[in-house]
Formats: C-alpha cells, sequence, structure tokens
C-alpha cells in the first residue's frame, strides 16, 4: 500500500472533523472555538493534525478570517456526511444510558435563562445532586440535533419531526416604562401617541417589529431609539427608565417602579415549549431533568 493509500484510509478523531466544519462553517477561527466551547489554540492545533493526516493545506489564514482551500472545498461533502453519521450514532448511545451521574446541557434565552430557570435548577441540584448543569444563555436557537444542547426552552414549536416538544406554559407580555420616566411624556392613548416617547428595541433582531406587524402597527428599525439585542441589556435599559419596553409580566412585577401601559396594547402570549431530540428521550438523566423542567415550568405563574 502506497503513502497515499495509507492516508486515505487512516480514521480520524471526530473532533478534527467537528472543528473543520465549524471553521468552514464561520469562517473564523475566533466565531469557530466560541460555537464549539474550546480555546483557538486547540482549534489551531486541532486543523494542524488533520492537514499533516491528509498532506494537504485546508484553510489560508488572513485578516478577514480562515479561506477554505480548494482541498478542504473537496473534502467538505465527506466531512459532513461523516458529521451526521457520528451524531446519530451518539444520539442513540446516549439515549441508551441509564446513569443519573453526568450533564445535561440546557439551552434558553438569556431573559429566561436569567430570571426564571436559576430557582428551578437550584431545586432540580439539591434533588438530584448527581446530576451536573450546563446551562446556556443566548436567544440563537441551539441545534439540538447536532448536540449543541440536550434539552431547549424555546419559544417557538420547533418543526423537526426527530424533536419531541412539550408545551409547557405561556409568558404574558406588556409594554412598560418606569414611572417617572412616564410623568415627563404625553400620555399614551393609542399606539400614534408613542411617537412621542424613547422606545426600547432589538438591533439586528425583528422579533419585535414582527410581532408589532402582526398586531397592525408598522415600525422601522429607527423607531427604537434605543437599539440593543442583549434581552437583559434592554431589561435594564427599561428599568432605568431609558424609555418604554416590552417586558414579561412576570418579570415587570418585581419592580415596582415600572408601570405598564393600557390593555389596547396587550400582547399576545409567548408559548414555552421544552425540547429534546427524540433519540436521547430515552436517557435517564435527560428524561428526568426534562420531566422536572417541565413540572416546574407548568407551575409558574407567568401572566
Amino acid at each position: 500500500m502506497n503513502e497515499h493509500q495509507s492516508g486515505a484510509t487512516r480514521s480520524y478523531d471526530w473532533n478534527l472533523i467537528k472543528s473543520f466544519l465549524a471553521i468552514l462553517d464561520h469562517g473564523t477561527l475566533s466565531a469557530a472555538a466560541i460555537k464549539l466551547n474550546i480555546s483557538q489554540p486547540t482549534l489551531s492545533r486541532h486543523i494542524e493534525e488533520l492537514e499533516n493526516s491528509l498532506g494537504v493545506v485546508l484553510f489560508e489564514r488572513g485578516r478577514r478570517g480562515a479561506a477554505p482551500t480548494a482541498a478542504a472545498l473537496a473534502v467538505a461533502d465527506h466531512a459532513r456526511e461523516i458529521n451526521i453519521a457520528t451524531q446519530a450514532i451518539s444520539l442513540s448511545a446516549t439515549g441508551k444510558s441509564q446513569e443519573l451521574h453526568g450533564t445535561v446541557r440546557i439551552t434558553a434565552s438569556q431573559i429566561v435563562a436569567t430570571y426564571l430557570l436559576p430557582a428551578i435548577l437550584t431545586r432540580l441540584m439539591n434533588e438530584a445532586p448527581q446530576v451536573e448543569i450546563e446551562l446556556v444563555a443566548t436567544d440563537e436557537v441551539e441545534n439540538l440535533t447536532q448536540r449543541d444542547a440536550d434539552i431547549a426552552v424555546r419559544m417557538v414549536r420547533p418543526q423537526n419531526p426527530n424533536l419531541i416538544a412539550r408545551k409547557v406554559n405561556e409568558i404574558h407580555m406588556g409594554i412598560y416604562g418606569r414611572k417617572d420616566y412616564l410623568k415627563t411624556r404625553p400620555p399614551i392613548h393609542a399606539p400614534h401617541d408613542l411617537d412621542h416617547h424613547r422606545l426600547i428595541g432589538y438591533d439586528t433582531d425583528e422579533r419585535i417589529i414582527s410581532g408589532m406587524a402582526e398586531l397592525g402597527v408598522i415600525v422601522e428599525r429607527n423607531f427604537f431609539r434605543f437599539r440593543c439585542d442583549d434581552q437583559v441589556t434592554c431589561w435594564q435599559a427599561l428599568c432605568d427608565g431609558l424609555g418604554l419596553g416590552f417586558a414579561p409580566n412576570y418579570l415587570a412585577r418585581t419592580n415596582q417602579n415600572l408601570e405598564r401601559l393600557a390593555e389596547q396594547f396587550a400582547i399576545p402570549p409567548l408559548p414555552v415549549w421544552l425540547v429534546t431530540h427524540r433519540e436521547i428521550k430515552s436517557n435517564r438523566r435527560i428524561r428526568m431533568v426534562f420531566d422536572f423542567l417541565a413540572e416546574e415550568l407548568a407551575g409558574l405563574d407567568l401572566n
């Protein structure tokens, strides 16, 4: 067997393939490292090892990121096939585990992860001290089929047939302003009165704009004079009297300085879905955490 044949039949560490695909999909080492939750030096070592094994250069590094070479593009499809197969094996093996000891990775929005889940997870870990929890506070939708998380708390029901989703509650929202801010501004009786106020909204995220459009209020990005995609920052800006903002009623009730606007601005509630992959629902540890979260979230007053 010649050297080329030997390299072609050599088996590769799955982590090398995973790192290769992360850089290919995200364009830079820094973005790929964040996605994989590993350091950039580790990521660089993975690519160097894979390049040495294959005998090719996979990425040209420059100021704008890591540009894939022709060799990288040539093996990309095969790497993705390996990715899919490995994920299927991992999900199947995880689903058969009956051990309670170990880690469960949960993803939720920043607001839910910051203000709802800690108290619930405290009770969970008191009852099940053998379980370790990793909580990913992000407004990005983590991919459960790729094991970015074991369980997700989402406001939108997933369409993937391989995911199990259980609706456990509804979060009711309102438009709020700090009382001392409202005293300095014209009263609000109709949607057009909002033009005389500072509105707090998202920067690149268009969910608020889309939601207002469904209510018949058409606005553009510059309608919001303060814009930030971080939900916790927007909440703090509202609490500090920067302007009017959208907030969950359960959270607004914790701040006596906030006042809810008239009921004509009622917002449809957001459904709370608890989601996991069909394969790992049979995992005893994940099933226990899933059921615990479902019961706890269902018992909350989120009106």
